[in-house]
């Protein structure tokens, strides 16, 4: 340590990095803890607004895909005008449509305070990462990075006990808006602290306007795909969802021509750089990365419904299915670094091999139990084993597919891996909510618990499939990571 670290004046100012650290950790928390502690919810939320099927599941697409979209865009507004001011109007935007959430009526305007939620919380994310940045060098750092992974780990396997615990303890009729009040005080004081304590730096970055007509372009595809996926089981496929898929496709292509234009143009940066798709391994890495997270996000909305609609639990009780797979989860992200120092990609290829392992298995015994004696102990270790290859992989996987590209183009490769996780994650509660729903049948005599627990089995072979499709996608990246680049925010 030199004589000017150790002065007052000094030690005063890096007390103030740290603490501004755990005001980012903060705002982290809030937002991960906010996308698992909704699956426990579903079911008392159908019963409480009546909502349809449909609903349950923009509920979680809707999130994940304003949060998605916005993730881009917000990193290059924070290089403008200082990612303080962005990480703070994203915490109170968020903070705001917590509350509506809470005071939401119908479904509707639940779904319209959800993707209000995920637009400011993609907001205020990519600020998290370029503060640490600014704020930490060298070996703090990344120690600073680590922090944020374990409280992103923490946060979310936390998600569907807290929301257990919230609904038990206030009832099943509107218990269920708790989990968003609860995120009330949270981000006062979160918002507060920020105010004082985050650095005001980091504007004037570059000159170049903002692809505004590309962000439009991919927002309108992606919406035109995902509303037919979620609608078209419930009105049984009209003329309009094959229209709107033709459509979401063609406004894809007219994406993709219009990122080479702006390109090649030079006035504007592109949301999307094209440059990074001639690159086929970063193009199989950003392809796992959405298929990864397809499978890994839609395990607990399938297990939700089944055991709170199915199998007639309380929304506690199928918060605590979820444990295992949390602690395997937190185990495996805390050895995934040192594996991935010393093997490199086999830690990746390990992580994909037991999610996959494990939601097969999950499939079996939702496949072969009958529902009468399916308990949480049957799906312990098929859980636990899927939750230890989840952490393998998460928190090393975006490190490895930005290797893929120039370290030059490192920072822009990162916001789209972020983007298409968040996609993925969209897509995948999309289709295994058709599947779900769509395989469901109780309108006659029929045994409700069998019914239930056969459709959870056709959407858990989805989710395996998508798993299966990551483990052999994941042969595509390097074998090792340069040490020498510089550390990337884990992803969550």
């Amino acid at each position: 340590m030199t004589a000017l670290a150790s002065t007052p004046t000094a030690l005063q100012g890096d007390r103030r990095r740290w603490l501004a650290l755990a005001v980012l950790i903060l705002g982290v928390a809030m937002g991960m803890l906010d996308t698992t502690i909704v699956n426990v919810a579903l079911p008392t939320i159908r019963t409480s607004l009546d909502a349809s099927e449909a609903t349950l599941s923009w509920i979680i697409s809707g999130y994940a895909l304003a949060y998605g979209l916005i993730l881009i865009p917000a990193g290059r507004i924070g290089d403008r005008i200082g990612h303080k001011w962005v990480f703070l109007v994203g915490l109170a935007g968020f903070t705001v449509a917590s509350l509506a959430c809470g005071l939401a009526a119908d479904g509707t305007a639940l779904v319209v305070a959800r993707v209000a939620q995920g637009l400011f919380g993609g907001l205020f994310f990519p600020p998290v990462t370029a503060l640490i940045q600014l704020m930490f060098a060298g070996r703090d750092r990344g120690k600073a990075f680590a922090v944020m992974g374990a409280a992103i780990g923490v946060s979310t396997a936390l998600g569907p006990i807290v929301g257990g615990l919230l609904i038990e303890a206030l009832g099943d009729t509107d218990g269920w808006r708790s989990i968003f009040f609860v995120n009330l005080p949270i981000g006062v004081v979160a918002v507060v602290a920020a105010l004082l304590l985050l650095p005001g730096g980091a504007e004037g970055g570059e000159a170049r306007g903002a692809d505004w007509f590309g962000f439009v372009l991919l927002a309108g595809a992606l919406v035109a795909i995902l509303v037919p996926l979620i609608q078209g089981q419930d009105e049984d496929w009209p003329l309009w969802t094959w229209l709107s898929l033709a459509g979401g496709v063609v406004l894809v292509v007219l994406f993709a021509v219009w990122e080479v234009v702006l390109t090649r143009r030079g006035r504007t940066t592109p949301l999307v750089p094209p440059h990074l798709f001639s690159h086929p391994a970063f193009t199989g890495g950003v392809v796992l990365a959405l298929v990864y997270f397809a499978a890994f996000t839609s395990i607990f909305f399938t297990i939700s419904i089944l055991w709170q609609s199915g199998l007639g639990h309380t929304a506690l009780e199928s918060g605590l299915v979820s444990i295992p797979f949390a602690l395997g989860s937190i185990v495996g992200a805390s050895q995934s670094d040192r594996i991935a120092h010393r093997f490199g990609r086999t830690a990746l290829v390990l992580g994909t091999a037991l999610v996959a392992l494990g939601l097969v298995a999950v499939w079996l015994v939702l496949l072969l139990v009958p529902a009468a004696d399916l308990t949480n102990w049957e799906l312990l270790a098929p859980l636990a084993v899927a939750g230890v290859g989840s952490g393998l992989f998460i928190a090393p996987n975006a490190q490895f597919i930005v290797a893929t590209v120039d370290r030059t183009e490192a920072g822009a490769a990162s916001g789209v891996i972020g983007t298409m996780q968040r996609i993925g994650s969209a897509i995948g509660i999309a289709v295994i909510g058709s599947v779900f729903f769509g395989t469901l049948d109780i309108s006659g005599p029929t045994d409700v618990a069998a019914s239930f627990a056969e459709s959870a089995a056709h959407a858990m072979l989805v989710s395996a499939v998508f798993a299966v499709a990551a483990f052999a996608l994941v042969f595509v990246l390097p074998k090792r990571v340069s040490h020498g680049a510089p550390p990337q925010a884990p992803s969550e």
